[in-house]
């Protein structure tokens, strides 16, 4: 016998099978995925040549920032914080070694599972989860590690675009990063940043550093998925490939073998095992094999530069990226606005959001550390605590599954046979308003309140909840077909929100447009069966002035 990686047969999924290394992966609608520029291998050589540099603002500088401006109480409480969770880490085992790890988290990509002989290291390949601690994936990729007596590597393959990405979503991906390969370092973990495809630039490293045994992370979406089938096909025959889904509490190839019809209908199966699922992380330690060669400097801001991507949708400020920020997010929200997030949720000028999901959709938090630590006030909040686990946990669960099951997730072909029909019997409605993609990117429609959502997304990256809905709706009754309105609704969706190309973010197009997890409501021009929103009802609802006044578009004078 051979040392094993982990999955068992039933989480084994061979070429062709449907799962993760399965093909028929498409390319999305209106989207490009072109090879390197010519100039982008120059960035390498940039940056084994310019000696480490930070982004604009490193860690350190954040953190002395932040010190600066936090008053004693605030930075006493949020250590303390920090202490309890490391605490509830420790309590849960010294390391992931003695930890009962639950392998169905696991799933074997290759054929074979047996380690590498005379291998030299395990290799996490972080993709989606960039985050050290609460990683379930990083920490399986540990114990291998730790069982098989090997240094651990981690690296990242950054590719120049990804779909309609800007800078502001790299640049706060990279800070996050760079956060990650400073933890890295205190923990004698060597971090790798690999600049190109994953395809063809992961197997070349694999066989340099004499990788035994791969570990990644898991993304439903079809480019994630054929990185992986890519990667699956070249790297050498003896080197196992495991696959963690450490995005979702209970994982998606566990939640359920379908796509399912509802939140109605998944929500008993995610509940029936969250008691299995959702348990305390031991820690990521300071790893005991040390590695042959260290790490080469990355130039971050050479990295930064180099990217070939829009640079005219600004960074934003009010998030900071990388986890230490992510978990202080978490903890203001439990302080300061989980009493109201049960009554006040749906409405866009109170703050009762946790505002989290951009650190959950670059997997610099993660979802169940929110859970476990929002779950210690119901005794207190109960219905709050109860609302935000729908929302994070059943909900978000629920667009993993349909991303998963249904490689159309991002198409009108992908709704329901219900909703395809009433689109199509009233395709050729008359619209009271037409708008082209320019004027709805720029908030320039006849309806303030729309106007007002859209640049809200457009300057902060974040458009309330509650308005995404109204917002998407309403492009479908503005533009020519379904068609044209998903489409116009992914690409604005895509490129301003922070969480944007993510599951959550295609479902809910989805669900606004097409009625995907709804169901037909009373028949009406235009949107057919499809469930309606209007301005009045969002005047029923709250103060649509005060909103609108927020974020007016500027006048000349201003």
């Amino acid at each position: 016998m051979g040392r094993a990686l982990g999955a068992g047969p039933e989480h084994r999924h061979p070429p062709g099978s449907g799962g993760a290394a399965g093909t028929g992966m498409g390319k999305a609608p209106g989207t490009t995925w072109s090879r390197f520029p010519s100039q982008w291998p120059q960035a390498a050589t940039l940056l084994r040549v310019l000696a480490r540099a930070s982004l604009r603002m490193p860690r350190g500088q954040r953190k002395r920032k932040a010190e600066g401006t936090e008053l004693p109480g605030v930075s006493r409480r949020k250590k303390e914080e920090e202490e309890a969770v490391q605490e509830a880490r420790q309590r849960a085992a010294p390391s992931v070694r003695e930890f009962k790890y639950n392998k169905k988290r696991v799933r074997l990509v290759s054929q074979g599972s047996d380690l590498k002989e005379n291998a030299r290291c395990i290799l996490y390949w972080m993709s989606r989860d960039q985050r050290l601690q609460d990683n379930w994936a990083f920490l399986y990729a540990q114990r291998l590690a730790l069982k098989q007596e090997l240094p651990l590597h981690v690296c990242f393959c950054l590719v120049p675009k990804f779909l309609d990405a800007t800078i502001r979503h790299y640049g706060f991906m990279l800070r996050g990063l760079q956060e990650v390969a400073e933890e890295c370092a205190e923990l004698n973990i060597p971090f790798h940043l690999l600049l190109g495809y994953a395809k063809d630039v992961l197997p070349v490293f694999v066989v340099e550093h004499g990788v035994g045994g791969l570990v990644t992370d898991f993304c439903p979406l079809r480019l994630s998925r054929q990185w992986v089938e890519d990667v699956r096909e070249r790297l050498p025959e003896d080197v196992p490939f495991a696959q963690v889904d450490a995005h979702n509490i209970v994982p998606c190839w566990v939640t359920s073998p379908k796509q399912e019809y509802s939140a109605r209908t998944i929500r008993g199966k995610i509940h029936a095992q969250l008691t299995e699922f959702l348990t305390e992380f031991p820690p990521v330690i300071r790893h005991p094999y040390p590695p042959s060669c260290p790490a080469e400097p990355i130039a971050w801001e050479a990295c930064y530069s180099s990217l070939q991507v829009d640079r005219t949708v600004k960074e934003v400020e009010w998030a900071t990226p990388g986890t230490t920020a992510g978990l202080a997010v978490l903890q203001s929200f439990i302080t300061e606005r989980l009493k109201s997030f049960s009554s006040h949720r749906n409405d866009p000028n109170k703050a009762a959001l946790s505002n989290l999901s951009p650190w959950f959709h670059f997997g610099q938090v993660s979802t169940q550390r929110a859970i476990l630590e929002v779950q210690k006030h119901r005794d207190k909040y109960k219905e709050s605590v109860d609302a935000f686990v729908e929302e994070a946990v059943v909900r978000r669960e629920l667009a993993e599954n349909f991303c998963y099951y249904n490689e159309n997730y991002d198409s009108v072909q992908g709704a329901y046979d219900w909703a395809q029909t009433t689109l199509k019997l009233h395709a050729k409605d008359k619209r009271p308003f037409l708008y082209k993609l320019q004027e709805l990117e720029q908030g320039a429609t006849h309806d303030p309140l729309w106007n007002a959502a859209q640049l809200q997304m457009v300057r902060e990256g974040k458009m309330h909840g509650f308005l995404r809905m109204y917002w998407a709706k309403k492009i479908l009754e503005w533009t020519r077909s379904p068609e044209e309105a998903l489409q116009f609704a992914i690409y604005l969706n895509d490129r301003y929100e922070l969480d944007g190309r993510d599951p959550n973010g295609y479902v809910g197009c989805l669900w606004s447009i097409c009625g995907i997890h709804d169901q037909g409501w009373a028949e009406r021009a235009i949107f057919g069966k499809i469930r309606y929103m209007n301005y009045a009802g969002c005047k029923r609802k709250f103060d649509v002035g005060q909103f609108e006044r927020r974020y007016a578009p500027p006048t000349c004078s201003q």
